[in-house]
């Protein structure tokens, strides 16, 4: 009701990082637990006036269903949705018709677990390799679940078991995938590539022998790192439209993005080596983008509500930006990140940052802070508040 959601003041403490506001919020997991209870209660409650005792016993029962008389719904013919299908009688609930994803057959658990064997238990390191097509969904994804399960959040090293893929990588390829697995696609991938990123790293890059220019073709799909919470991810080409969208903490890397880039991005650090789409950075709140612009022209393209367009100066943030790209040309082998390292003098000036305002003056406060010997957790905290009383 606040309507405040986008400025980090939520005065309920939730949609806001600010620590001192968070403290307000009064929810606990129990509340749901109790909300449940009372759904279930009048769920059972409907179910004795029909007569039913399980859930199970409703499915398909069209017949305890009735229009309403409303006059607004008299042209509505509901005939072929409330009338029981003819061609078959099963009309309640059979445990065995239940739909078979067949995720033993998927390339996690077919392949990728498998390979990884003994050493997925002991946490010790292994590469393997696999060939992997568009309709290979989510690879990764299982994968990842296991050695979570087995060992615990952000417990393994980098690069602890690297799955080298080739082909055409399906949608969620690589999806929240945690720290200790990496996976090397040379090829292509579909949508929403790294979805969820959740510490693990992503390598993508073509195939040596291809013919075109990376830096110049599409090679990643729509809404790669969507929602992605930390980790890396290293595109070598063009990703497609709202790449970043909602990152919260990861590090990605691409040489060019379509429309919407970094959308609502909340965190972590996004590089471009090339040209953006229209409306980039629109309602970007955290983090940092910096963008190649070689053109001069990338203010016409940035969506400027909350965000500053500047030249990197600073000697952190050149620092950032070069050790970024190095890691990018050494886990992809980019022609264009090795012209731009062999030369990075020359090129700088050509990079642009973007940062929001608000991130920006809660960076330079907590500086200011540190420098004055107040601790670095501590002086986030003063300096959301500050923020938030300008605000």
């Amino acid at each position: 009701m606040m309507r405040v959601c986008n400025l980090d003041t939520c005065p309920m403490g939730i949609a806001t990082q600010n620590p001192e506001l968070r403290k307000r919020f009064r929810g606990k997991p129990e509340y749901i637990v109790n909300f449940m209870h009372f759904i279930a209660q009048e769920l059972r409650e409907y179910m004795a006036k029909l007569g039913v005792r399980t859930v199970d016993e409703l499915v398909g029962r069209t017949d305890l269903l009735r229009t309403k008389s409303d006059s607004q719904k008299k042209n509505i013919d509901f005939t072929n949705i409330l009338t029981a299908n003819s061609k078959s009688d099963k009309q309640h609930f059979v445990p065995e018709d239940v739909y078979d994803f067949e995720l033993d057959n998927t390339v996690d658990r077919r392949v990728i677990i498998k390979g990884i064997g003994k050493a997925l238990k002991a946490g010790t390191p292994k590469t393997i390799s696999v060939d992997v097509v568009n309709t290979d969904r989510s690879v990764g994804t299982l994968t990842g679940a296991e050695i979570t399960r087995i060992h615990g959040e952000n417990v393994l090293a980098d690069d602890t078991f690297t799955v080298k893929c080739n082909g055409s990588g399906g949608q969620s390829f690589g999806a929240f995938i945690p720290k200790g697995l990496t996976l090397e696609l040379c090829g292509d991938s579909n949508d929403y590539f790294g979805k969820g990123l959740s510490g693990g790293k992503i390598v993508l890059y073509p195939p040596k022998e291809s013919a075109f220019k990376a830096d110049e073709n599409i090679i990643a799909g729509n809404v790669a790192l969507y929602g992605a919470t930390s980790g890396k991810a290293f595109i070598n080409g063009i990703a497609g439209e709202r790449f970043c969208v909602r990152n919260s903490g990861a590090v990605a890397v691409c040489e060019g993005v379509g429309d919407h880039g970094c959308e609502y991005m909340t965190g972590g650090r996004a590089v471009i080596l090339g040209n953006t789409g229209k409306n980039f950075a629109a309602g970007m709140s955290g983090g940092i983008a910096y963008v190649l612009d070689e053109k001069h022209d990338l203010y016409t393209r940035l969506n400027k509500a909350l965000v500053s367009l500047e030249s990197v100066k600073d000697a952190d943030d050149v620092s950032e930006l070069k050790s970024i790209i190095t890691e990018h040309a050494e886990a992809t082998g980019s022609e264009k990140a090795n012209m731009i390292l062999a030369d990075f003098e020359n090129y700088l000036p050509f990079f642009k940052k973007i940062i929001p305002h608000d991130y920006a003056k809660i960076q330079r406060t907590v500086t200011e802070l540190e420098k004055s010997g107040v601790s670095h957790e501590q002086a986030e905290i003063e300096a959301f508040e500050r923020i938030r009383k300008e605000s």
